[in-house]
């Protein structure tokens, strides 16, 4: 075929001494020079053919050499590129990436060991399940482009995270798995039923001449099966060894490559058998089983697609000249002042510098009694602001903000992995190099010995002792194990957690959401001795049904009398006319002062401190209310059957509250008020003791407790960011599962 004169790419001149190409549109076309070629080569691996067929003019030229194509990676070094991904830990930088090609935990050691030969890497993890790599590096030694280069060159793409290219990605690899398992399913079925009538002799006696067309036949049918379906393997083999390493790929690649060359040895020699309905259904079954394995890896991390989605995408700005724009939040500087509005998502962190309020902050606290805000108070981004209007002064851009910090904790826990991981990654070595040798020595032997068929009980050697039982009956035992768990409500996001349950002797819980229902209902009430218990709940809820408080709720809203000249009392509550009477509901704080005999005696009460009060237009008290988060029906049952484990309950609601559901549930370690960042410093520390810690939560807050246990639990109701951190999630809100 002549060479063409001109670049299919970029349209100059092509080198007449030098040869390069690319398959593009099913055709080879000659290139120019190594740059071209390698843009080529990218625009068609990623599915873009289609530019040639529609473009309208010749595109720019290609580097001049392929080390400068490599180079391009240097524009992630630019510090205003690196502002949104990369956080500055001080004396180090880290970035959390997507890895594509990742297939098995072989593939997260071989990342993981190879990055951390590099200077300046000071440390790497690679979440398998998630095909995502966490790395910290010192800036003076390596970069950014130097990481993503050294990670390219072992046969993997790597790019900073983003939810959104990260679940493209995943839908890639899944149509790609999916053509390679439906191609070696069709061809095993047709090259079964050709060595079915030849093993069994069903057609009667078989010439030699149709036999032998048989195998060309079934050899045709196997080779796209071996070089396209088969794939996976050998490049995952070829990685390894280029690494200088060994995986399971290994003896995959070498029992399919020696049992197909040596059956299109046979068909050509016509002497001897072919296996080559043996080759399909190894193939075809080895790719099922990983297919399998990659489908519940998505499914179970698709409820944290996006964890960011608490915060809002643009804020009210407001002007040097006092007008109000819109900005992206994540635009959003240091010291800008936004206007946040009654019921609006507060877009970053900062501090009140015009008005006072009420914000909901259970997305991050988990608790959902309403906080106060004033002047020079604290807010954070994703938090609801409940009550009035207010400005903010942005202290943290969004990168820093609080959410982010709770997922960069959640992510540096999962940095620290278990000794049994460590351990696995180890073993797998030792047995693919054992298997390796024991192969040659097979081999060897069989030679010696003068057996023809050395050859065939080493490639059976490498079959058995490849991962065909792990890969074949571990996933599909696996995959049955967790659809049973499914229809009982348990999704298993990490295989090895099923295995980890039997080592846990500490059991961790949070408490509102997770032992409670995350609802508020009247725990005990008081009646003054004029007033009826009937008539001052009906009251109440009058007044109440006109109230946003979270408190509110728990007062019944069905039949409600009307209430008019409703007025709300900021920071007290509520006072209206009903049934012809001006009564008032609200806070203990209303009645402070209040000197009544009866009020003073219950005060005086250890087991009855009210938070809801109600007193008619001359100041008398009519009732009082203690409103609480009520327990779940089965938290008793569940903390019963598990008794056997050392349980402690850790909370971010306040001391008190946590002593009294700690009680109510016979749970005698409890601790409250705490962060986030206290909950796994409690964690690490039990660990530190040898402790094996399942934890229990459902907020924002929880993540990074949940990422540091050894067995994470996401209750049904639990935010994303803490199924996302789990390694098992309840899919309804019953807590019995955990206690089967």
């Amino acid at each position: 075929m002549t060479k063409a004169a001109d670049c299919y790419h970029c349209g100059l001149p092509n080198d007449p001494k030098e040869d390069f190409s690319a398959v593009i549109l099913g055709e080879k076309r000659d290139l120019c020079c190594p740059g071209c070629q390698a843009v080529a080569e990218a625009i068609v691996a990623n599915g873009l053919e289609s530019y040639y067929q529609f473009r309208t003019e010749k595109a720019e030229r290609g580097d001049a050499a392929l080390e400068e194509t490599m180079a391009q990676l240097s524009i992630y070094d630019e510090p205003a590129l690196q502002e949104e991904f990369v956080f500055d830990e001080g004396k180090h930088k880290q970035v959390q990436l997507t890895v594509e090609g990742i297939t098995c935990s072989a593939c997260g050691w071989l990342i993981e060991n190879q990055l951390a030969k590099h200077v300046g890497i000071k440390q790497v993890a690679v979440n398998v399940a998630e095909r995502r790599a966490v790395v910290s590096w010192d800036d003076e030694h390596t970069s950014l482009s130097k990481i993503f280069t050294a990670i390219k060159r072992i046969g993997y793409q790597a790019h900073p995270f983003q939810a959104d290219t990260h679940e493209q990605s995943y839908l890639d690899e899944h149509k790609k798995y999916l053509k390679k398992v439906g191609l070696s399913g069709l061809m095993t079925m047709q090259v079964m039923m050709l060595m079915a009538g030849l093993y069994f002799d069903l057609f009667g006696n078989i010439e030699h001449d149709t036999r032998q067309y048989f195998y060309w036949i079934a050899l045709v049918l196997t080779t796209p099966v071996v070089f396209y379906s088969g794939s996976v393997f050998y490049l995952g083999a070829a990685e390894a060894l280029s690494a200088k390493t060994v995986n399971m790929d290994v003896p995959v690649t070498l029992a399919i490559a020696g049992t197909y060359f040596a059956g299109i040895k046979s068909v050509l020699t016509e002497r001897g058998e072919v296996y080559f309905e043996s080759i399909c259904m190894f193939v075809f079954l080895l790719l099922l089983s990983r297919f399998l394995e990659h489908r519940t890896r998505y499914k179970a991390t698709q409820v944290s697609s996006n964890l960011m989605q608490h915060v809002p995408v643009t804020a009210n700005l407001v002007d040097s000249d006092g007008s109000i724009v819109s900005k992206l939040a994540k635009a959003l500087d240091v010291d800008d002042i936004v206007l946040v509005k009654s019921g609006e998502t507060v877009p970053v962190d900062g501090v009140v510098v015009d008005g006072q309020t009420k914000v909901d902050e259970s997305m991050l606290t988990g608790e959902f009694v309403p906080v106060d805000k004033r002047l020079n108070d604290t807010l954070y981004g994703g938090t609801v602001n409940q009550g009035n209007t207010v400005k903010v002064k942005v202290t943290a851009t969004l990168k820093n903000a609080l959410v982010n910090q709770i997922i960069r904790l959640q992510t540096t826990a999962l940095l620290n992995k278990p000794r049994i991981a460590h351990f696995a990654d180890r073993f797998s070595r030792i047995f693919v190099t054992a298997v390796l040798v024991i192969s040659v020595l097979t081999f060897a032997f069989w030679t010696l010995q003068g057996n023809d068929d050395a050859f065939w009980v080493t490639i059976a050697v490498l079959v058995a002792t490849c991962p065909c039982a792990l890969g074949l009956a571990t996933p599909s035992a696996l995959t049955c194990a967790m659809s049973e768990l499914n229809r009982n409500g348990i999704l298993v996001k990490r295989a090895d957690a099923l295995e980890q349950i039997n080592i846990i002797d500490t059991l961790a819980l949070d408490k509102t959401g997770t032992l409670t229902e995350g609802k508020f209902s009247i725990a005990q009430s008081w009646y003054g001795e004029s007033a009826d218990s009937q008539s001052c709940d009906t009251w109440v809820a009058a007044l109440e049904v006109t109230s946003e408080h979270p408190l509110a709720s728990a007062f019944s809203f069905e039949d409600a009398i009307p209430a008019t000249n409703v007025e709300i009392i900021r920071g007290r509550g509520l006072r209206g006319t009903v049934e012809g009477k001006i009564l008032s509901v609200g806070s203990i704080t209303w009645w402070e002062n209040q000197t009544d005999s009866e009020f003073l005696a219950l005060e005086n009460k250890p087991d009855f401190q009210p938070n809801i009060v109600l007193f008619d237009e001359a100041g008398q008290l009519l009732a009082c209310y203690l409103v609480t988060d009520q327990l779940r029906k089965e938290s008793k049952n569940v903390i019963s059957s598990l008794s056997r484990l050392d349980i402690m309950l850790l909370s971010g609601d306040v001391p008190t509250q946590v002593a009294n559901v700690a009680n109510a549930l016979g749970i005698k370690r409890a601790k409250g008020g705490m962060t986030p960042e206290d909950k796994m410093r409690e964690v690490e520390l039990h660990q530190s003791q040898n402790a094996k810690i399942m934890m229990v939560g459902d907020g924002i807050n929880d993540a990074p407790v949940l990422a540091q246990a050894d067995i994470s639990v996401a209750v049904g109701s639990a935010s994303d960011i803490a199924r996302s951190a789990a390694d098992i999630i309840l899919l309804n809100q019953d807590l019995s599962a955990i206690g089967r």
